[in-house]
């Protein structure tokens, strides 16, 4: 994956693959566990998605806690320190989207759908935010962290660099104020 993020799926040789598995570069050892060099990107997005999808479950991290500040600065936290664990899928994503978007379509889906989804309904069972405006506030929210790493990601360069203690303080207190405030 580490590969693939860094010079795409065209720029992946399968001996540079079978390098980085410690294989010998350009025996087709490599064909011994993976019918194509697509499937090998396809079984490490999979592996990826797997370990998301395990940790993903954002209202059982916030079980007992009960003060939305608290609860709002565990999200920004989490979703940053996820962002920043899934750099090369990020990457492979916006790269092949075009390319092989059967493959990538649902790496999106879970990575971000399911995130938004998920507080979403945080929003809804927690906050008690209507249905209408959960999904809405969620977009927003999470929209803004994401913005803040895929331009470091995907552009190599951070034009706001704001740095993360200063981010978190300001999108917990942008997002409280709007959901303690009235319609």
């Amino acid at each position: 994956m580490e590969l693939f993020g860094r010079n795409g799926y065209k720029g992946t040789s399968v001996a540079q693959i079978e390098k980085a598995a410690g294989l010998t570069p350009g025996a087709g050892g490599l064909y011994h566990h993976f019918r194509t060099k697509e499937a090998v990107l396809a079984a490490g997005i999979e592996r990826h998605l797997d370990r998301v999808a395990a940790l993903r479950d954002i209202r059982s991290v916030f079980a007992g806690v009960g003060d939305l500040r608290t609860e709002l600065t565990l999200t920004a936290r989490y979703a940053l320190a996820e962002l920043d664990s899934e750099t090369e899928l990020l990457r492979i994503v916006a790269s092949e989207a075009r390319a092989r978007p059967e493959l990538v379509e649902g790496a999106v889906q879970q990575l971000i759908g399911a995130t938004l989804e998920g507080f979403a309904a945080w929003l809804r069972d927690t906050a008690a935010v209507p249905a209408e405006k959960a999904d809405a506030t969620a977009a927003v929210g999470l929209g803004a962290l994401l913005t803040s790493r895929l331009l470091r990601v995907l552009l190599d360069t951070d034009p706001i660099s704001v740095p993360d203690d200063v981010l978190i303080t300001t999108w917990v207190e942008m997002m409280h104020a709007h959901l303690t405030t009235g319609p």
